[in-house]
Formats: structure tokens, C-alpha cells, sequence
């Protein structure tokens, strides 16, 4: 495959070729980009691991991919180190649990999941908690009695004809490619944000002006790309969202239910919530979680992210410093 087009193609038809994971990973590391690289060797192994006996043509494309993210790994942990020392936080000067969280993000120790099973990032020592009640955040009454106000925004806006809602979950060519049972590409679930990628999304909040100024005052996580989101999320009629984690558990996420049919359900760890118009759900999604509705019109919910209550003023700049470092790097 001479070309990272060509490997494109080979994996669109086969996703989980391992020579074709290998070479797009070496097709990354040429364009500088680490962080997309080691996503497809590790891909190629979780493959390689699923098959009984390797063809021996292949085993030199598994040895490729782990000398590939042995060099991978030991780039990142400098870069790292630098951009942790410059922001003031060299290893004499971080907070323990937080020390402790850098040590396992780089593989220096390893621990024992309990229900926060994040996919990218851990913070130990945090309660282990399925939801957190509303009475237990201050600006949580406020805005509970905003919601009719922010889903006649919404409301408006839809009736007008324009519908911005754009799947949840998209194909990207420079990451390996996830099923996640057929919602990928798929407007069954879909999101419509007011702020993205790091910015606010102009065009949006002028439809929906005070829903964004209500929540955009509150004291979200400012983390370069990740954070703060603000979105509503629909979910079809007879759709479901089978269960997930999400990335890190330094944060939780803010559920306010605008538009819910009946039949539609939430569970968190195991336990399950009925979504109420106007009053707020908030719950760790570090968490394995599942939704879905039965009912035969769309839900709609208002989505935004919160620090988590325990993390001192100190560790929300630690990890800010953290993900800043993160998102800068390409190797």
C-alpha cells in the first residue's frame, strides 16, 4: 500500500486489518501526528489479540507496532514532563492525586477499576458515585427555571424549518474506526451545540441566546478543546445508546430533559432514572451509562459539564495544565 489513501480504502472495506492498521499508524507518524499513530498500532494489537493463530507475514507488522509505541510513549512522557514543569508543575510541586493520575495515564502505575472505568483518563481517589443530586449544587434551581424558556429557544428555532442536528458520532479517517453499534454517522442520535471544540458556535447561540448565557455564566471547565460542551442531544423515537464510559472522570455531566416523551429511561452503574422536564440529572459518566427511547417522538435534552465538587482549585489547574499539554502534543 503505497499511499495513505489506498490504506484508507483497505480500511473501510476491513476495519480491523492489522497490516492495513500498521501501515496507517506509519502514515501518521510521517505526518507528525503521534497521538492518531498510536491509536492504529494499538488497534492493530487489539486485532492481532482477537486471533488465534497469526499468519507468520503478519508477525512482523505486530513487532512494528510495538517498537512504534514504545518510541511513541517515551516521547509523549517527555513532552509531557516539559509541559507540566513549565505550567508549574514539576513533580515536586503537584498535588498527590494528582501526581498519582499522571503516573497512571503514563502506564507508571497501574490500578484497579471500580465503577469509574474512564477510557482515557483517571483520577483516583474520587468518590465512586453513580449521580449526584440537584440539592446539592447552588445554581441548580436557576436554571431548572429556565427550561421552558430554553426549549421554546429550541422549539422556535426547529419550527422554522432550520435543523442543525448533525450525528453524535462521525467518522474520522485518522482515527480507527468504531462501530458502537451501527450510531456511527447515524442522526438517530444527534447533537446540537452552542459551544464546541473550544469555541462558541456563533450561528447556534444567536437562535438560542439565553439558553447559552444561563449556562455559559455557570463555573464550567475551560480544558482547551474538551471543555466547557454545550449542546442538546436528541434521540429518536426507538433508539437506543447501548451502555459506554466516557473518557475522564474529573468532571460531571449535566443533564436538563427540555422534551421527554414517555418510555424513555437512563441508567447509570446499574441504576435507573426517569428523565423529568425542567429538573436537572447529574451523573459521573466515567460510569458505564445507557439510554433510551421507547416512546414515538424525539427526546431532547440540554447536555453541560461541570468540575467535579471534589477537586480542589488547585488540582482543576493541574488538569487543565494537564490536557493542555495533551492537546499540544503531535509527536
Amino acid at each position: 500500500m503505497n499511499s495513505e489513501a489506498s490504506v484508507d480504502k483497505v480500511l473501510q472495506r476491513a476495519p480491523h486489518d492489522i497490516r492495513a492498521l500498521v501501515e496507517k499508524g506509519a502514515f501518521r507518524t510521517a505526518a507528525g501526528d503521534d497521538r492518531g499513530a498510536t491509536s492504529f498500532y494499538r488497534a492493530a494489537l487489539r486485532a492481532a489479540a482477537t486471533v488465534e493463530a497469526l499468519p507468520s507475514a503478519v508477525a512482523p507488522y505486530i513487532q512494528r507496532a510495538q517498537v512504534a509505541l514504545t518510541e511513541a510513549s517515551r516521547r509523549f512522557e517527555q513532552h509531557l514532563e516539559r509541559a507540566l514543569t513549565a505550567a508549574g508543575f514539576s513533580p515536586e510541586q503537584r498535588p498527590p492525586r494528582f501526581s498519582e493520575s499522571v503516573d497512571i495515564l503514563t502506564g507508571r502505575r497501574q490500578v484497579t477499576l471500580e465503577l469509574q472505568r474512564p477510557g482515557g483518563y483517571l483520577y483516583p481517589g474520587l468518590p465512586q458515585r453513580r449521580y449526584y443530586e440537584r440539592g446539592e449544587f447552588a445554581w441548580a434551581p436557576a436554571i431548572e427555571r429556565l427550561a421552558g424558556t430554553m426549549r421554546a429557544e429550541l422549539c422556535a428555532w426547529l419550527a422554522s424549518g432550520e435543523d442543525r442536528f448533525t450525528p453524535y458520532m462521525v467518522t474520522d479517517t485518522n482515527r480507527p474506526r468504531h462501530d458502537f453499534h451501527g450510531l456511527v454517522d447515524n442522526p438517530e442520535w444527534s447533537t446540537l451545540y452552542l459551544w464546541q471544540n473550544g469555541r462558541r458556535v456563533d450561528e447556534h447561540v444567536a437562535h438560542c441566546p439565553l439558553t447559552f448565557n444561563a449556562v455559559s455564566a455557570l463555573d464550567l471547565p475551560s480544558i482547551t478543546t474538551r471543555a466547557p460542551s454545550i449542546l442538546f442531544s436528541r434521540l429518536s423515537a426507538g433508539a437506543r445508546i447501548p451502555p459506554h464510559t466516557g473518557v475522564l472522570n474529573a468532571r460531571l455531566i449535566c443533564h436538563l430533559p427540555l422534551i421527554v416523551p414517555p418510555g424513555c429511561g437512563f441508567k447509570v452503574g446499574g441504576e435507573t432514572r426517569e428523565w423529568k422536564e425542567g429538573e436537572l440529572l447529574v451523573f459521573d459518566d466515567s460510569v458505564e451509562h445507557e439510554a433510551w427511547n421507547d416512546g414515538d417522538s424525539d427526546r431532547i435534552i440540554l447536555i453541560f459539564d461541570i468540575w467535579r465538587p471534589e477537586l480542589s482549585a488547585q488540582e482543576r489547574l493541574a488538569v487543565t495544565a494537564l490536557f493542555e499539554a495533551v492537546d499540544s502534543y503531535t509527536g
